[in-house]
């Protein structure tokens, strides 16, 4: 098992993209320029908003990402479909920090809202995950709440998002 630590760097992220930080068969960030965060600032197993368990991630925000030159030319926006992508890939790595085996996979979310767009002239994007349920069988399962803010201003939410950890013996 993998020592859980309250937080990680970006160099220990792409570690786990490469599959070196929960071992072989086991969850994996995806590597930039799909990655969506610069590092996990807290994680823990009992807190949050539900008590369940909470992990933050960050992202710099900067006006070259690779995203605001194609969506939209002329009119550059951060793809709200990045956010629950974020959102799912920190849920997922919450299930394997727990200690939980098998390759991460987002399964749903329940309700989207966005209220407002990352721009390039943001500077920073804080994700935030609330653990509501882990269930832990022959494969794992988690369903939280997470939140999308721009410079500390909430601006996108997703409830019951669903990602789960599956061996080849539970498939």
């Amino acid at each position: 098992m993998v020592e859980q630590k309250s937080s990680y760097s970006y160099e220990e992220l792409l570690s786990c993209g490469r599959g070196e930080l929960f071992g072989p068969g086991n969850a994996q960030l995806p590597l930039p320029p799909m990655l969506m965060m610069d590092r996990i600032s807290s994680i823990t197993e009992t807190g949050g908003a539900h008590g369940k368990g909470q992990i933050v991630g960050e992202l710099d925000v900067k006006p070259d990402l690779w995203f605001f030159p194609c969506h939209f030319h002329g009119d550059p926006v951060m793809p709200g479909c990045l956010g629950l992508d974020a959102l799912w890939q920190m849920l997922g790595f919450f299930l394997a920090w727990r200690g939980g085996p098998g390759k991460g996979r987002a399964l749903s979310a329940g309700e989207v809202k966005f209220s407002d767009m990352v721009v390039p002239t943001v500077k920073s994007v804080q994700y935030v995950v609330d653990v509501k349920r882990v269930i832990q069988r022959k494969f794992s399962l988690a369903i939280a709440d997470g939140e999308l803010k721009a410079d500390g201003t909430t601006i996108f939410t997703a409830s019951d998002l669903r990602v789960g950890l599956f061996t080849s013996e539970s498939i």
